[in-house]
């Protein structure tokens, strides 16, 4: 309840004064720009969104409003990233976002988009600048030259403008993974009380997090049916290289596995692992899991620098038992960068298999 007034906010400044005037389309809108000021504000306006549907009290058309013009336009551009560029939906949900915070800047300077100049977009990447960071503005600039790029397509805007926008330089590996101690990752977990239906749950989820290095997003997604008992794995669907892996099941890990379905088995039809324990019972999102991080780090009372789950996933590498079988060193960093790139691709992959396998033939021939 606390962040309707925010809402009311949000949605008076669109123009929307009565629930008369109010539609789906700038209810989301209002929602995504909710979102990136906090992950955790879009749980209401979701929950708004429901409720006004089930009630058929909002309307599906646009209203006569300064924003339909807008909504529109951004409903035509996302409409071209999927269907014609074929971006995952999470790519097109950044780039709306892009685009809807600059038409709001250049609403707010009184600037139709075929009077664009550089001018505008210099001031709204200054604007932007002040609370993005270095590789969030790169992303950001890169999806304003798309939408500068799709307006001129058909001369709504100057042609040439998405090439006058400079990014930021982002060096690669210019900074350190963020990390914890694996004593801190011990005690945070801990910490967790496994005697409610939610400490169980969040106790598996950063196990898994912990001693395998997920994402959040590939906990998340693990169904009943990646579980492998008989076999000893659990298959995973990795989200970055879109390529199953699949992982032995340490003793801890099936334990904390075992005792959470037993406590919160998954409801019919749902068939994931990890559900939302408050209403509307679904599917758990990535944001989720990032929201009870934050909430277990402030309750363990441990010092936390980092805000996501995403340094638990760093702070396995000192303890992982690997065994270094194979080693190459290059003087040259573009050879280096070269030799990368070769490995990642599907001739490379074949030949680590392959000295892989020679190698543990090799072991068991000679083992005692």
């Amino acid at each position: 309840m606390f962040m309707l007034p925010h809402v009311d906010t949000e949605l008076r400044r669109r123009g929307v004064k009565q629930l008369a005037d109010l539609t789906l389309q700038v209810l989301r809108d209002s929602g995504d720009i909710l979102r990136r000021t906090n992950p955790v504000n879009a749980r209401p306006v979701r929950a708004l969104e429901r409720y006004l549907v089930a009630n058929s009290l909002v309307a599906t058309g646009q209203p006569a409003t300064t924003t339909s013009s807008a909504s529109i336009l951004i409903e035509e551009y996302a409409h071209h990233l999927c269907e014609v560029r074929g971006f995952a939906a999470s790519t097109v949900s950044n780039h709306r976002h892009t685009a809807q915070c600059f038409l709001q800047h250049l609403d707010e300077a009184g600037s139709a988009l075929k009077d664009i100049q550089a001018s505008h977009i210099e001031s709204y990447i200054a604007k932007a600048s002040k609370h993005l960071s270095r590789p969030s503005l790169q992303s950001d600039i890169g999806a304003l030259r798309g939408f500068l790029r799709f307006l001129a397509m058909d001369g709504r805007v100057p042609d040439g403008l998405a090439v006058q926008i400079d990014t930021p330089r982002v060096y690669r590996l210019e900074q350190l993974p963020r990390a914890l101690p694996w004593e801190t990752v011990r005690a945070l977990l801990r910490s967790i009380d496994r005697t409610s239906v939610i400490g169980l749950r969040d106790y598996a989820m950063f196990l898994l997090i912990a001693t395998y290095g997920l994402r959040a997003c590939e906990v998340v997604a693990i169904t009943l049916d990646d579980l492998r008992w008989r076999e000893g794995n659990l298959r995973i669907h990795q989200r970055k290289t879109s390529s199953p892996l699949e992982l032995p099941l340490t003793n801890e890990v099936t334990s904390a596995l075992v005792k959470h379905l037993k406590r919160t088995p998954p409801r019919l039809p749902c068939r994931r692992m990890f559900l939302r324990t408050r209403a509307p019972i679904g599917a758990l999102t990535p944001v989720g899991v990032k929201a009870a991080f934050r909430s277990l780090a402030r309750k363990s009372g441990l010092s936390i620098p980092f805000h996501g789950p995403h340094c638990l996933r760093h702070s396995t590498n000192p303890r992982r038992p690997f065994e270094l079988i194979f080693y190459e060193a290059y003087r040259s960093e573009y050879d280096a960068k070269r030799r990368e790139v070769y490995l990642k691709s599907t001739r490379g992959r074949t030949t680590l298999k392959t000295m892989l396998r020679n190698f543990l033939e090799t072991s068991e021939g000679t083992a005692p």
